[in-house]
């Protein structure tokens, strides 16, 4: 399991004063305005950051950080990658996971038999979509409806499935 989720990627600066604009990899961009903090991936370390503003502008969030206060200072962050731990990740409800913590998990029929890995999680409009390699090299594309999905165990690192007719 990750220990924390990447939740956006600096993209450039903004103004002056050492703003920001960051490219939300978050499902909800609003939730910046509830962070403290972010981990800030320099490229030899990490490094955490206050925020001290949060603004929205089209599709990217403009952050602020407490102690950055020149356009020089934060130049170096462009394309860098913001973190934040699991304890101030979004709260999950009942059946929901993080898509980090899915990617990997060993996937199971009914009956307990694995028939693949989940290697990543589509999101469209209507539902998720798992992409699942099978254990025969064949690609299936299994919606995240509970009518397929029958059990997801994390920490045991397995789902178990129900694939509908006309799947394979």
């Amino acid at each position: 399991m990750e220990d924390r989720f990447q939740v956006g990627i600096i993209t450039a600066t903004h103004g002056l004063k050492g703003e920001v604009k960051v490219f939300p990899t978050t499902d909800d961009a609003r939730r910046f305005r509830d962070l403290k903090e972010v981990i800030l991936d320099t490229g030899t370390g990490d490094r955490i950051l206050q925020i001290e503003n949060v603004k929205f502008f089209k599709q990217f969030v403009i952050l602020k950080f407490k102690g950055i206060d020149d356009i020089n200072d934060v130049e170096k962050y462009r394309r860098r990658s913001l973190y934040v731990t699991r304890e101030n990740a979004v709260k999950l409800k009942k059946d929901e996971y993080f898509i980090a913590d899915l990617i990997g998990l060993a996937v199971q029929d009914e009956d307990g038999n694995e028939i693949g890995t989940l290697q990543d999680v589509l999101e469209t409009g209507a539902n998720d979509v798992y992409q699942i390699r099978l254990a025969d090299g064949r690609e299936l594309l299994l919606p995240a409806i509970r009518q397929c999905v029958r059990e997801v165990d994390v920490k045991a690192g397995f789902m178990k499935v129900h694939v509908l007719d006309g799947l394979l």
